[in-house]
């Protein structure tokens, strides 16, 4: 069991309709140690990819990216999910659903931040349909730059995101893989990683 499995079980809370809830580490209070070690296994996991810029989403995962292009000393863009009068001229967009909100997001990123010479690594907190990986891909592409792969701190294995997208022909990196959730035995079973 690696870190992120270790924390996930002793403060994830796990609620009916397949949700998990770590917001006392991850997603509302950040704890940083955790943070730093994520970053620090995405280094090792992405290493040789030269990798030119880090890539997210508002707002779950802007704290796990920003400490991520900092130690590896690269910028960190993510995508807004509102426009604003600060963001002006050209942008790239995309929609992306979510499935924790139950609602589609239009996402952007100012086409002055992202160049076709980029190797761009895609980070994120949870993957579970796929849809806010797709977007963030899509822009990227938007953009002519290269997605190096997706760095993700848990993934829910038994929904359809993380297939959807290696079968597009991307890396995916899940640190925690859950295959099962079981709301009313409160159980969490993680797929075996090397």
């Amino acid at each position: 069991m690696n870190f992120l499995e270790s924390k996930i079980l002793s403060d994830g809370v796990l609620k009916e309709g397949n949700i998990l809830k770590v917001n006392g580490f991850l997603n509302h209070l950040i704890d940083v140690d955790i943070a730093d070690q994520m970053a620090a296994d995405f280094i090792r996991r992405f290493k040789g990819e030269h990798i030119t810029k880090i890539l997210t989403i508002e707002a779950s995962g802007i704290s796990i990216a920003m400490v991520t292009a900092f130690k590896l000393h690269v910028p960190m863009l993510f995508a807004k999910k509102t426009q604003s009068l600060n963001v002006d001229g050209e942008v790239y967009a995309a929609d992306a659903y979510s499935f924790t909100h139950k609602t589609n997001n239009h996402i952007f990123v100012s086409s002055k931040y992202l160049s076709p010479d980029d190797k761009v690594l895609i980070i994120d907190d949870f993957l579970a349909n796929g849809q806010a990986l797709k977007a963030l891909i899509n822009i990227v592409e938007q953009a002519g730059a290269k997605v190096v792969g997706c760095g993700i701190a848990i993934e829910k294995g038994f929904q359809e995101g993380g297939a959807l997208v290696r079968g597009l022909g991307y890396r995916v990196e899940s640190i925690a893989i859950i295959d099962e959730m079981d709301y009313a035995t409160q159980t969490i079973k993680f797929r075996e990683q090397n």
